[in-house]
């Protein structure tokens, strides 16, 4: 989980948005304190991911506020479910409410999506992200991933060599790249090869690359370049990238591939509706 001052800073980052020059509406109708229940409500089935941030909105206003998590994160919460509850100051759940949910919805919303991609491959096929993130959230969106089942690509151009369609043309080759990386490295990272033809799979396995990214291939070019590594280069794991969804997705795993990168499940993965329902006295019972 990312650490406090992370958590905290990003927070304090989007309440300045918020509340940089108050809050009119509740400063006009409650000058006193009024206690106040917060409960998180799902309005559709959902993956829990981002309750920390969540949470962390509230203690960076107001400390004294109480937070209780119902359901764990990378867990479920069915339509009607309640995820957790906030006691305290109802001028603070006010005043942190929509910063909080639009952290929360999102981070839900990139573990939902997860879910649904890893649900339609095999369990010998893994589910990646990339560095496709929100400026600032890379980490917490990176976890949400995790909670949803995925697995972590990249964090940053320091983890791993990936060279890419414009580091070949730069470098002039397949070859050419793979030997000045290789010449260079003073750690043992590991040397990753995007291609987009059978001829640049024949090159990447050539320069014996440690792992081969398949990169907007159709089917059967996917399935023609799986065969060629298997056959020729057994142990190389092999990557494919570009254009997977939902809907052909299975068909894509199905070729033989050991990881699927897709970028949409950070990047547009879309907002769960999730709701905080403010009310005075006592809370329900869960």
């Amino acid at each position: 989980m990312a650490e406090y001052f992370l958590l905290k800073e990003i927070v304090e980052r989007a309440l300045a948005e918020d509340i940089l020059y108050g809050d009119k509406t509740t400063d006009a109708l409650f000058p006193r304190p009024i206690l106040a229940i917060g409960e998180l409500i799902a309005k559709e089935n959902l993956i829990v991911a981002g309750l920390a941030l969540f949470q962390t909105v509230f203690t960076v206003l107001d400390p004294s506020v109480f937070f209780e998590a119902f359901v764990k994160p990378g867990k479920e919460a069915k339509k009607g479910t309640c995820v957790g509850r906030l006691t305290g100051d109802g001028r603070v759940l006010l005043k942190g409410e929509r910063t909080a949910l639009n952290f929360l919805q999102h981070l839900c919303g990139v573990a939902t999506l997860t879910r649904q991609f890893v649900l339609c491959v095999p369990k010998t096929t893994s589910i990646v992200d990339t560095r496709k993130t929100t400026p600032g959230l890379r980490a917490l969106e990176k976890e949400a991933v995790l909670l949803g089942g995925g697995m972590n690509h990249r964090f940053h151009l320091g983890d791993l060599i990936l060279i890419k369609d414009n580091h070949i043309a730069l470098a002039n080759g397949i070859a050419n790249a793979v030997k000045a990386t290789r010449a260079t490295l003073s750690h043992p990272l590991k040397i990753e090869v995007e291609v987009t033809n059978i001829k640049e799979v024949e090159e990447a396995i050539k320069s014996e690359a440690d792992i081969i990214m398949l990169d907007n291939m159709s089917i059967p070019e996917i399935e023609n370049a799986v065969a060629l590594i298997r056959k020729t280069a057994p142990l190389t794991p092999i990557e494919v990238s570009g254009g997977i969804n939902l809907e052909n997705i299975s068909r894509v795993a199905q070729c033989g591939v050991d990881m699927i990168s897709i970028g949409a499940i950070t990047h547009s993965a879309p907002a769960v509706d999730i709701s905080l329902e403010i009310t005075v006295g006592t809370p329900t019972a869960t």
